[in-house]
């Protein structure tokens, strides 16, 4: 089974954030190319889902995995797709944040 991979507005917003950080500290192009590949890992949720460390201390049904060792990615599971529900950059604090938005 192939799950659809839906980025939520709170990652997409945290995506576009760190792509002015880095532009602003280096390029364009290397913005482009370092989120870009964050998405492309996530996209790989696709097809193998259950990877990363479930989380039910933090929230039930989430999972966190890491890109790069300074990317952690928040997700959950549905039926038939995936929500990236953050993107947390460099040690921030996602368990606070992701505890936040339970509502």
């Amino acid at each position: 089974m192939t799950y659809e991979v839906i980025v939520s507005p709170r990652a997409r917003a945290q995506l576009i954030a760190l792509y002015d950080y880095i532009a602003d500290s280096s390029t364009e192009e290397i913005a482009d190319n370092y989120t870009s590949a964050i998405l492309a890992h996530c996209r790989g949720l696709s097809t193998f889902p259950k990877r990363g460390a479930q989380r039910d201390n933090i929230r039930s049904g989430i999972r966190i995995f890491g890109f790069r060792r300074r990317v952690s990615i928040a997700f959950q599971i549905g039926e038939t797709s995936v929500t990236i529900l953050g993107v947390f950059y460099g040690g921030q604090n996602f368990e606070a944040l992701l505890k936040e938005g339970e509502d």
